[in-house]
């Protein structure tokens, strides 16, 4: 997959993809049906994608709390798993944010991109001030030349599939929930940095990794599947994680502590994919360190018996 990060400077082989245009945090099963759409609309063309980075809401809102399901990294990398060829990740900044939404269509759709045909969703908006839809889109494309085609929002249990409510399951402390409108279990990317060392002292030395700028699923402790992406250690395990404060050392900066099961190695540097599975009990702070190895004891218990069921 070649990602192009500028609609003026596109190499001619770059251009003339059909693309689906949205976010895509999380590339839940709702981006996968417009992508699935995608390619059926135009099997002839290289499939893409139209995306922004930072995102749109980051641009105009820096100071709110963080939303995002996962990094650009990630979402890339998941994109080019479902065989996506041409990821346009455009600079979102002062100048796109500017344009009409007819000057959108012509600059960057039509002569920037070249694109052959776009399939958005039924709540698109695009353009300044979120001015055009998805009808303006369809007018836009039999006047310039594009084909466009309209994909129906996709439901889950009735439940519109949607970042929000992926959002809102995963502030629940119900990954099963978030993992049937994903389509894959909700996964924290990053690498490992190092911590204080206490889950070492303590008898379960933990992978520690920044959750800053994700949406923070509730605070606890997780049964999770740990994928080690390089290094000597590389390779899928199960393990405990704890998401939250530290509230028994006084933690105030969120981030995630991994104990991997029967695992032995350094994995500083390392790069992980948490994968969070289910939610155990929320965080706590415990009158002694014996009360806290206990609880982590029967927490690993509890991990393993559901990672271990098929």
């Amino acid at each position: 997959m070649r990602i192009i990060r500028d609609y003026q400077f596109v190499k001619p082989e770059d251009r003339g993809a059909s693309a689906a245009i949205g976010n895509f945090d999380g590339v839940h099963l709702g981006h996968r049906s417009v992508i699935d759409l995608t390619r059926n609309a135009a099997p002839d063309l290289p499939l893409g994608v139209l995306t922004f980075e930072p995102h749109p809401r980051e641009y105009f809102a820096p100071d709110a709390p963080p939303f995002r399901l996962m990094r650009s990294e990630t979402r890339a990398h998941r994109l080019a798993k479902l065989g996506v060829e041409r990821l346009y990740e455009l600079n979102f900044n002062a100048a796109m944010a500017g344009l009409t939404p007819r000057e959108f269509a012509s600059r960057v759709i039509r002569d920037g991109l070249g694109l052959g045909h776009i399939v958005v969703g039924a709540d698109f908006c695009f353009g300044k001030g979120r001015s055009g839809n998805a009808g303006d889109l369809v007018r836009f494309g039999a006047e310039m030349g594009f084909g466009v085609t309209v994909a129906p929002l996709l439901e889950a249990s009735d439940t519109v599939v949607s970042s929000t409510a992926i959002r809102q399951a995963l502030s629940d402390g119900r990954p099963r929930d978030a993992k049937a409108m994903l389509g894959h279990w909700h996964r924290i990317d990053g690498e490992v940095i190092g911590g204080e060392q206490r889950g070492r002292q303590l008898g379960y030395p933990t992978a520690n990794m920044s959750i800053e700028g994700l949406h923070p699923p509730a605070f606890g402790v997780y049964a999770v599947l740990v994928d080690v992406l390089d290094g000597p250690h590389a390779g899928s395990y199960h393990g405990a994680a704890s998401l939250g404060v530290r509230p028994m050392f006084g933690g105030v900066l969120p981030n995630i502590e991994t104990f991997i099961f029967d695992f032995s190695g350094d994995l500083y540097g390392a790069t992980l994919s948490i994968g969070l599975v289910d939610f155990l009990r929320p965080e706590q702070k415990f009158d002694s360190l014996d009360a806290l190895i206990a609880q982590m004891r029967a927490d690993c218990d509890r991990a393993r018996a559901i990672l271990n069921t098929p």
